[in-house]
């Protein structure tokens, strides 16, 4: 296990870099890159395995991020862990660069692109059949957004993984309760969410997605049914840092000028 407080100054050294580089691209989904960047955090420092010297590496653990608009945390981890160089983060949504708006297999690190809602489940389920089918080891896991949940393709997707028994696999979901459109509940309603996970078959754990320690005790103790699928429900603050940002659906997607900038590079190193 980690050290818990080495956990969280690394979060918020991926908050600072995110920032930066959606402030230096003047584009990127700010609100949910804030809110999942904990999850992808201890994923990625923890929970997973995987290589950076060896990004194909067959005995690694696979990560789909479903919620593909909020690739900037995963970018700064892949960065920070030595897929590719740092200094390319300055690039980002730049033209011709390969750090495009969402994730882009042409890095090192990215299982696949993705983007368009509802896809990344249904990948990992087939991912997680072909270990199965293989007798590999390696665990699947991906990040879906809780606007996506009313995606039909994520419930086909449900109903494979629970029928095909596949407990190597690890679905978490942002359930910051904001999407583009304002809150899930007036877009498209979805409680009880955790209710309709648990009649699919799947094993429904709760905790709170901005809490590194808590995300670390869940995320180390999976599988915790034999034949089942797990899904996390992560509960967590959309725009997770920065105080005029969080709980606030207009920060979906937003650029920062200077002085909103400097405040929010200030409230993440206090």
């Amino acid at each position: 296990m980690v050290d818990v407080s080495y956990l969280e100054t690394k979060a918020r050294q991926i908050r600072r870099d995110l920032v930066t580089m959606i402030y230096q691209a003047k584009a990127g989904h700010i609100g949910g890159a804030l809110s999942s960047a904990d999850i992808m955090t201890v994923l990625y420092y923890s929970a997973m395995k995987v290589n950076s010297k060896n990004p194909k590496w067959e005995g690694r653990d696979r990560f789909i991020l479903s919620k593909g608009h909020c690739v900037e945390p995963l970018y700064c981890i892949l960065a920070d862990k030595g897929f590719f160089p740092k200094d390319n983060l300055k690039t980002f949504s730049k033209f011709g660069s390969t750090l495009i708006g969402h994730p882009n297999n042409k890095n090192a690190g990215i299982e696949m692109n993705t983007g368009a809602l509802g896809h990344g489940l249904p990948v990992a389920v087939g991912m997680a059949l072909a270990a199965k089918m293989d007798k590999k080891d390696y665990r699947v896991f991906t990040i879906m957004g809780d606007g996506e949940q009313a995606e039909g393709s994520v419930w086909e997707a449900a109903m494979a993984g629970a029928h095909y028994k596949l407990d190597n696999i690890i679905a978490i979901v942002d359930r910051n309760k904001l999407q583009i459109s304002g809150n899930t509940e007036n877009v498209m309603g979805l409680e009880p969410l955790e209710d309709k996970w648990t009649s699919f078959g799947w094993n429904v754990i709760s905790v709170d997605g901005n809490n590194v320690g808590k995300l670390q005790e869940v995320l180390l103790s999976l599988p915790r049914v034999k034949d089942k699928p797990t899904l996390v429900m992560a509960y967590t603050t959309k725009g997770k840092g920065i105080s005029y940002m969080e709980n606030q659906a207009k920060w979906h997607h937003g650029v920062l000028n200077e002085e909103q900038f400097k405040l929010a590079l200030k409230e993440l190193s206090d």
